[in-house]
Formats: C-alpha cells, sequence, structure tokens
C-alpha cells in the first residue's frame, strides 16, 4: 500500500469514528446536544481535526440524515415490494414508516428535527429524493387507475408525508402512553381516506 493509499485509509477512519460517535452521543444525549467538542472528546482528537473533515456540526447532522434516509428506504422499499396493487403499497409504506420511526426513534429525531424537509432539500440529498421516489410512484400508479387522474401526486405525497409526520410527532412527544388501540385506528383511517380520495 502506497503512503496516498495508507493516507486516505486513515483519513476514512476518522471520519467514520466522528460519524460513530456523533451517533454515539445522539443516542445517549439527543441531537440538539450535539457539539464538536464532544465528538473531539469521544474520539480523542483536537477540534481541528474534526474541522478538517467536517466544515461544522450541521454537516455531521447532515451525513446522520442520509444514513437514516438510507435505512428507512430500505424498509420502505421491502414493505412496498410485498405487494403489486398501489393501494395495498401505500398502506404497506405508511406502516413501515411508523414502525420506523418508533424502533428508530434517535435516527428519525435527527432526519426531521427541523421539520420536514425542503423541496429544495429534496433535491440536493440523493437519500431524500429516493425517499420521495419511492413513496409517489405507487400515488401516481393509483392515481392513473382512479376516477381523477388528472389529480396532483406531488400534492398527494405532501398531503400523506405531512400527515403521518405530524401523528408519529405527535406520539414521539409522549401526550399519552397508552395509544396504541387509538393509533391503530388513527393509521386506518388516514389510509382508508387517503387512497379513497384517490379512487
Amino acid at each position: 500500500m502506497g503512503i496516498a493509499e495508507r493516507k486516505q485509509r486513515q483519513k476514512d477512519e476518522v471520519k467514520t469514528s466522528i460519524i460513530n460517535a456523533a451517533w454515539d452521543l445522539v443516542e445517549k444525549e439527543g441531537w440538539q446536544s450535539l457539539s464538536i467538542r464532544k465528538i473531539a472528546d469521544a474520539i480523542e482528537y483536537s477540534v481541528p481535526v474534526i474541522y478538517e473533515h467536517y466544515v461544522n456540526k450541521d454537516a455531521i447532522l447532515l451525513e446522520l440524515t442520509k444514513k437514516g434516509f438510507q435505512q428507512l428506504n430500505s424498509e420502505l422499499k421491502t414493505a412496498r415490494d410485498q405487494y403489486r396493487n398501489p393501494a395495498r403499497q401505500i398502506e404497506a409504506i405508511v406502516y413501515s414508516y411508523w414502525n420506523f420511526a418508533f424502533a428508530h426513534k434517535a435516527y428519525y429525531q435527527v432526519m426531521f428535527g427541523l421539520g420536514i424537509p425542503s423541496c429544495e432539500t429534496v433535491k440536493q440529498i440523493d437519500e431524500l429524493a429516493a425517499f420521495s421516489a419511492l413513496i409517489i410512484e405507487p400515488i401516481r400508479e393509483l392515481i392513473t387507475l382512479g376516477s381523477n387522474p388528472a389529480a396532483d401526486p406531488v400534492l398527494k405525497l405532501q398531503t400523506l408525508w405531512s400527515t403521518l409526520h405530524g401523528l408519529v410527532s405527535i406520539n414521539m412527544m409522549g401526550v399519552d402512553n397508552n395509544r396504541d388501540e387509538m393509533n391503530a385506528m388513527v393509521l386506518k383511517d388516514f389510509i382508508t381516506g387517503f387512497i379513497s380520495g384517490m379512487k
């Protein structure tokens, strides 16, 4: 192995250490308390070393967001691909999204800590664009099969995502820990209404 390859490997190892340390801190303390100083202390490097790899804390959070969306996309795709019917695909996506949010709370909170990403953000981050494409595909198909083929699939995507994210957020606030039955009914009611509105 040459000097250049060795330096690149060391750089990659430090970058991985930074992300792993950041993730450990997020899981223990929450994304809001993440700081460059804490990451540096955790990996026993100086603060300038962190800045050699990431311009600021937001760049690290963005990397964690990408990783979260990679995992979410994988789970949504697996759920969607179990069905050929677009209505069933949408239902599977909704339940998979819900399950991901509560199985991976720390990731979800990093991914959506500042709300739902804007359209411009979606265009700039491949993982977000893939997420949108994954969901919009069965929506488009359902619209095509329905009685209103002029319906706007982007509007429907935003409606689905906003409602689902809102319900997840309400539950993450921990208003009522005994809401499983109500949540199941709300999700079912939402899915039924959303799908029937496109038929």
